[in-house]
């Protein structure tokens, strides 16, 4: 990959990064990841990315890493010698959508496709009924990586690149000839459960064993943390406990309630099923860390690739960002080798399998990927 990165995040350099990649005649697609900070709306990028003559794909996150920093505001475009198959699925909150008619329809067949990039709306309401259907389609027969684009604002607005704009609601599915290694994990530790999910709509939790789900997780947490939740403090003290649903044979997948709903219920980044048992979680930065690090050596373990020209994509969660807050620098650590280009994106949810496990839409995750160059 070519990669360049404008660390102002203004339009201008927008522009400058795409243009001078494309002079490069061996450029046959584009991986872009912003920061929101940037401030990019259609109006200001849309016409740009439709003259774009080769597919592109990517989000505006939170925030983006390069190498070992952690970028606030700033664009980086990757240049990837090989051209993706780039499809987008749009209606991402539609109850209505059956998403394995249109990727049937979109994706009649897979090609030489060793990896799939799907980066989604993260406040799109159906991104695990997706994540199932593309599980369902294509098993594990390519890795993926991935995450949910959008903003800390918790507004839903366009943040998806595509060649007709930028696009909210929607999903984007990005196949290639490229050799990958993909590796996950977390470090949350159970401290109490597992509880019913008695009654859930989609990303809502409503009721825990019968009870208001809030009031099952308040008094767990209030008794674990010393602290006592308040009008205004909700996701201070809940971006440290998050929730994981109970998976055979694999890590929990974590669920992140980032905000009280009506009645007592929570809301989450991600659905959470009716039926299922969750657990309340926590961690520190010893556990956090040390999974990113695991998340890296188990990818750089499953690539099958003999050649020595990688890149890793680091896509891990913003949530976790906001709890190591200056120990963040830990974890970049962990995942950085001089030697091997580094980017990645501070997500809103993250999309990943290894070749072995069931496809997921993980939060508070991280997703190491090491792609073949």
């Amino acid at each position: 990959m070519i990669i360049k990165v404008d660390k102002k995040g203004t339009v201008p350099g927008f522009n400058n990064l795409i243009d001078e990649i494309l002079k490069n005649a061996s450029v046959k697609g584009l991986l872009i990841l912003a920061c929101d900070a940037n401030g990019f709306i259609p109006d200001n990028l849309d016409e740009k990315l439709k003259g774009v003559t080769v597919p592109l794909f990517g989000g505006i996150f939170p925030e983006i890493i390069h190498g070992k920093e952690k970028l606030e505001k700033g664009t980086i475009v990757a240049g990837m010698t090989k051209k993706p198959n780039v499809q987008i699925i749009p209606n991402l909150s539609d109850m209505a959508m059956e998403y394995n008619d249109v990727i049937d329809e979109r994706i009649p067949e897979i090609g030489d496709t060793r990896t799939m990039f799907v980066f989604v709306d993260g406040f799109s309401k159906r991104i695990s009924a997706l994540v199932d259907s593309m599980f369902n389609i294509f098993g594990l027969e390519f890795n993926y990586i991935g995450g949910g684009a959008g903003s800390m604002s918790m507004k839903q607005k366009p943040c998806l690149f595509t060649n007709e704009g930028l696009i909210q609601d929607s999903a984007i599915l990005a196949m290639l000839d490229m050799e990958s290694g993909v590796g996950v994990c977390h470090g949350w530790k159970k401290i109490n459960g597992p509880y019913k999910v008695t009654e859930s709509d989609r990303n809502i939790i409503k009721t825990l064993n019968w009870k208001p789900a809030f009031e099952v997780y308040r008094g767990i947490v209030e008794k674990h943390s010393g602290k006592v939740f308040t009008d205004n403090n909700f996701f201070e003290i809940s971006k440290c406990y998050p929730f994981g649903i109970g998976k055979l044979g694999t890590e929990k997948i974590v669920r992140d309630p980032f905000m009280l709903g009506k009645n007592g219920s929570l809301i989450c980044v991600g659905e959470v099923p009716q039926e299922s048992f969750v657990d309340i979680l926590t961690g520190d930065v010893s556990s956090l860390v040390n999974a990113a690090g695991k998340a890296l050596t188990l990818a750089k373990e499953s690539i099958k690739a003999k050649s020595t020209n990688r890149i890793i994509l680091f896509i891990d969660c913003i949530s976790r960002v906001l709890f190591l807050e200056d120990k963040f620098k830990e974890e970049l650590n962990a995942v950085y080798n001089e030697n091997i280009p580094l980017i990645g994106a501070l997500t809103i949810g993250e999309i990943a399998n290894s070749g072995k496990d069931y496809l997921e839409f993980y939060n508070k995750t991280s997703v190491v990927g090491v792609l073949e160059d």
